[in-house]
């Protein structure tokens, strides 16, 4: 069964990594797709930060390939694959997913993120560099993703807030949700992937919507500090 999950994993992160050749881009929900559209919404970072995908993919096949030829009857290897098979199985279809339905993409990468998040908590001791910080950097980003749908899409549906104060409670769910996850699994390339999408919350707001810009940086501080208070202990 081990060894069975392991090429599984493989298989599914060279389809993951494959998938967008093979569907329409995505580069967020079209107008058609929300009640109120949400064109350039405040909490989405600027387009050049999604180019971490590249990293993420090719990591995760070299951990994937890697994990099976040397640890395919790993048992610590096997418990952190379980989850990471589901999110990698909801993420090889999520862009189909996402062109077609903005509240269904917003269910399934919350999906995705618990499934990575819980893979980084199992994740083994020993080959940090092969397990931990490939999914550590899939987990992070797909944490600050899921709060950057679910305030574009609740900002598109006229929840309450609207975007700007979406974008606020994406930014804020984000930091939480990630002292959360650092506390438990002290990875720090989790961590700097959240980082990572906040700056590039900074950079696509800039002076426009300054007290969104402020409130990311104020985010980018704490995360600066949990990873600094962390090495030194």
């Amino acid at each position: 069964m081990m060894k069975i999950t392991a090429a599984a994993i493989a298989v599914l992160s060279i389809a993951f990594a494959v998938s967008p050749a093979l569907t329409a881009p995505f580069s967020g929900f079209t107008p058609d797709q929300l009640p109120i559209p949400q064109v350039d919404p405040p909490i989405q970072p600027e387009g050049y930060a999604f180019a971490i995908w590249g990293v993420i993919y090719l990591w995760l096949i070299i951990s994937a390939l890697f994990g099976l030829w040397k640890r395919a009857d790993d048992a610590n290897w096997h418990e952190a694959r379980k989850p990471l098979f589901v999110s990698l199985l909801i993420g090889v279809p999520w862009i189909a997913i996402a062109n077609a339905s903005a509240i269904w993409a917003t269910v399934t990468i919350i999906l995705m993120a618990i499934g990575a998040i819980l893979a980084l908590i199992r994740a083994p001791k020993t080959d940090r560099w092969l397990f931990q910080a490939p999914v550590g950097i899939y987990a992070g980003w797909l944490t600050a993703a899921s709060w950057v749908s679910i305030g574009t899409t609740s900002a598109g549906y006229g929840i309450v807030i609207g975007s700007f104060g979406w974008a606020f409670a994406g930014i804020l769910g984000a930091l939480i949700a990630a002292l959360f996850v650092f506390r438990i699994r002290p990875a720090p390339e989790y961590l700097l992937t959240v980082i990572w999408a906040l700056v590039g919350i900074i950079v696509a707001n800039n002076t426009t919507n300054m007290s969104i810009s402020a409130f990311a940086a104020l985010g980018i501080a704490i995360l600066v500090l949990a990873i600094l208070r962390r090495q030194r202990a």
